[in-house]
């Protein structure tokens, strides 16, 4: 655990320093949720029934816009190869690494969630499923993103092939997100896409970091 947190805290550190990618997934989200309700109009109607899947597909396209460098920086300058040679299982150090993802990515989106949700006149109802249904959701995000950016390392256009890969994997946790969010504020119950939701984490936390790791060691060899 030692050596876990090491590689979380030193991932944290350059993501600190170099500050973009992070800041970029934010700013993105905020402008993308921002966007809609210029271009839809303000009329509080429309804003509200729209409110959920804004956010949420937001939240979805930010989460990618930091993927494709989750390996691609530490690959280029010989710092995976070392990760690797660790006594430290490879999908651990995947583990870390999507740990620090998330944290630099998907936490801060989960906090900037409940104030655009104010500014698309969201009822006051789905403010604490949205956040429970990110919590469960975006760590679900970072360890599909994690599988979908080890397999395109080194190859040529990793952005467009990374969205392939992932986008219809997203789908899912997509669908059940904004389903929970608009059960809550409609008055039915929401327990069962939250057990879905937490279903698909529980799913990903082994298999996402065993597929991630045998295509890190099949991009090393």
């Amino acid at each position: 655990m030692r050596r876990f947190w090491g590689i979380v805290r030193r991932d944290l550190r350059l993501a600190l320093r170099q500050g973009m990618d992070s800041l970029m997934a934010v700013m993105f989200f905020v402008i993308a949720v921002v966007l809609f309700p210029l271009g839809v109009g303000p009329e509080s109607n429309i804003l509200a029934r729209i409110a959920a899947g804004v956010i949420w597909v937001a939240a979805l396209l930010a989460s990618m816009l930091s993927l494709e460098r989750l390996f691609e920086t530490d690959f280029e300058d010989g710092s995976l190869e070392l990760l690797s040679l660790m006594p430290l299982p490879l999908e651990a150090v995947v583990m870390a690494k999507v740990t620090a993802h998330w944290l630099t990515t998907g936490l801060p989106l989960i906090v900037a969630a409940p104030l655009l949700a104010v500014l698309m006149n969201m009822d006051g109802g789905g403010f604490s499923v949205l956040v429970l249904a990110l919590i469960l959701g975006t760590p679900s995000l970072s360890l599909v993103g994690a599988v979908g950016a080890a397999l395109i390392l080194g190859s040529g256009r990793g952005g467009m092939l990374l969205s392939l890969l992932v986008l219809p994997l997203f789908i899912p946790v997509l669908i059940f997100g904004v389903s929970a969010v608009d059960a809550a504020i409609t008055g039915f119950p929401v327990r069962a896409q939250l057990l879905i939701l937490g279903a698909f984490l529980l799913a990903a936390l082994p298999l996402c970091p065993w597929t991630s790791a045998a295509a890190l060691r099949q991009a090393l060899e």
